[in-house]
C-alpha cells in the first residue's frame, strides 16, 4: 500500500470518510452541525482568525470522530467478545470526540460573545 499515487490514496480517505457517513450516526450528526455552522458564521461575520479556528475546530472534531469509528471496527473485529480493557479503550476513543465538542461549544461562545 505504500508509495501510491496521490489519486490512489486520496480514493482511500475519501472511502473511509464515505464509510463513516454510512455507518455512523455520530459522524453524521458532526458532519452537519459543522455544515450548519457555516450559515452562522457568514451571519455573524467574525474575524477570519475566528473562522480559521472554527474550522479547524470541526475538522479535530471529524478527524477524532474517524480516529474512533476505525478503533471500534478494528477491536470488534479482532475481538468481538466484550472484555474490560476493550470496553475502556473504546470509552476513551469516545472520550475525546467529546472532549473535542465540548471545547468546540466553548469556542463556538466565545467567537459569538467577541463578535457580537
Amino acid at each position: 500500500m505504500k508509495n501510491r499515487r496521490f489519486s490512489e490514496r486520496f480514493a482511500f480517505a475519501f472511502s473511509g470518510i464515505v464509510a463513516a457517513w454510512r455507518g455512523e450516526r455520530s459522524f453524521r450528526s458532526q458532519l452537519i452541525l459543522a455544515l450548519v455552522m457555516l450559515p452562522v458564521m457568514f451571519w455573524l461575520q467574525p474575524t477570519l482568525l475566528w473562522w480559521g479556528v472554527m474550522i479547524m475546530m470541526g475538522a479535530l472534531i471529524l478527524a477524532a470522530e474517524l480516529f474512533n469509528t476505525a478503533l471500534e471496527r478494528m477491536i470488534d473485529h479482532l475481538h468481538p467478545e466484550i472484555h474490560p480493557s476493550i470496553k475502556v479503550a473504546k470509552d476513551c476513543a469516545a472520550g475525546a470526540v467529546l472532549l473535542l465538542s465540548v471545547a468546540a461549544v466553548v469556542v463556538t461562545i466565545c467567537m459569538v460573545l467577541d463578535t457580537l
